[in-house]
């Protein structure tokens, strides 16, 4: 029996907390509402639980599923129903008390709720409206809530949730339909763009509404998101990368995650369990999408066909400049904000105050360390009023050598004995021509 009360509530939060842990669909939200007269909870600027705020809080958040017995079987999850993992679920009204007594508690200042798929989608997030019915409607909860959707379900069931919600999301998992094929026999790739659609459609036209009395009116007011796994199959970053800029463009997406994969099932057709999760990748990832969202950059500047992975010795940017050295070094005093972008070490606020500051001069050296350029990055790639401080224009070799990391300690690839299936598997050429999810095969 599913819904029973065998267990205590204690008990089941090990089990679904830890079931939790693999979602790393959930960051800074950027929203603010201010709290009413009776009302619990607050949400601040800078976002939700697991991450750091913009004034230098940690703020937490309860990241729980409402069960992990799951109807799929995929391959690569621990909650699959072959899988022989202890199983417990929350009755909607438990989980919901249990988030405003932890709120009091001031253990955390919101909600992250999942759950594996039980009977079918409709019916999962049935129970998740459920929860936050209880938790908005009778508690007043005005916290944080990011609510997963499931592939599948019901337009009306997602508008509902996204009324209830402050974020959704669907996530994507991978980025070929093939891979989905291997691993997720039991979804179909076909479910979960147009549920991104819709929210997209729907956030859209509720923009600028807010809370009117008790109720929220609008949908999904902090947008949507969603996670790519990393390193479980032979997708390579090009792959992963023009998805993301598809999802960023054509469906509103607030963040893309890159989850590096974490072997916790033996699966044939899944890295041996000895694998080490692909963590560097995983941060390369970020790095460039970061670029991709406040930089100006397109994934064709990042990579190509000839040049399909990031390198894990240095970050894109860097390795930007290092392919097109024709570019560089930059003049300080003249390069227009969006090229002063493109330079390595020089981020977004220094940007700014580089193209401010030249009304009064062009800076030297000591001026942009204040404004905070990394200069032993930069050096190499700009001049101030015609000097170079980089000393290595001309040597490519031994400016790659000055660039790499100290930390940056290259991990095994995927495909250096990564895999203990099958060669389909480990065919990356094959993988590198597979069509993205959405796109004809």
């Amino acid at each position: 029996m599913i819904w029973g009360d065998v267990m205590t509530t204690q008990q089941k939060l090990e089990i679904l907390g830890a079931a939790a842990k693999y979602d790393a669909s959930c960051a800074s939200s950027g929203l603010n509402r201010a709290g009413k007269s009776g009302s619990v909870g607050c949400t601040t600027s800078a976002g939700i639980c697991h991450a750091w705020t913009e004034d230098g809080r940690c703020i937490s958040l309860l990241k729980v599923l409402l069960t992990n017995h799951c109807i799929y079987d995929c391959a690569y999850c621990p909650n699959g129903c072959s899988h022989d993992v202890p199983r417990a679920a929350f009755q909607p009204r438990e989980l919901a008390e249990l988030t405003v007594e932890f709120y009091k508690r001031n253990y955390v200042e919101g909600l992250f709720l999942s759950s594996g798929v039980v009977k079918s989608p409709d019916y999962t997030v049935e129970l998740l409206i459920r929860t936050l019915k209880i938790l908005r409607e009778e508690y007043r909860f005005r916290g944080y809530v990011h609510a997963k959707v499931i592939p599948g379900t019901d337009e009306r069931l997602i508008e509902e949730l996204g009324r209830l919600a402050d974020r959704v999301s669907v996530n994507v998992e991978f980025a070929s339909k093939r891979s989905m094929a291997l691993l997720a026999a039991n979804k179909d790739h076909r479910h979960i763009l147009p549920p991104m659609k819709y929210i997209s459609q729907r956030v859209e036209e509720n923009r600028g509404v807010s809370w009117r009395g008790k109720k929220q009116v609008a949908f999904a007011p902090a947008g949507q998101s969603t996670q790519l796994i990393v390193g479980a199959t032979p997708e390579r970053d090009l792959l992963l990368m023009r998805l993301a800029e598809g999802l960023y463009g054509g469906y509103g997406m607030k963040r893309v995650y890159y989850s590096a994969y974490i072997p916790v099932v033996s699966n044939p057709l899944l890295p041996a369990l000895g694998f080490q999760p692909p963590k560097l990748r995983e941060h390369r990832l970020y790095q460039a999408d970061w670029l991709l969202r406040f930089y100006g950059f397109q994934v064709q500047d990042l990579l190509n066909e000839a040049h399909q992975d990031l390198p894990l010795q240095y970050d894109p940017k860097v390795d930007y400049a290092l392919r097109h050295r024709e570019l560089f070094p930059v003049e300080i005093g003249t390069a227009d904000y969006e090229m002063l972008l493109r330079v390595p070490g020089i981020g977004v606020q220094s940007a700014g105050r580089i193209v401010a500051a030249r009304r009064y001069g062009i800076p030297d050296e000591q001026a942009l360390r204040k404004m905070g350029v990394v200069w032993k990055r930069a050096a190499y790639f700009i001049t101030c009023n015609g000097k170079f401080y980089g000393r290595l224009s001309t040597d490519h070799a031994l400016l790659e050598q000055v660039m790499v990391e100290p930390r940056a300690l290259v991990q095994p690839s995927l495909f250096d004995g990564g895999f203990d299936g099958g060669e389909k598997a480990r065919d990356s050429a094959h993988y590198s021509a597979m069509p993205l999810l959405g796109e004809p095969a």
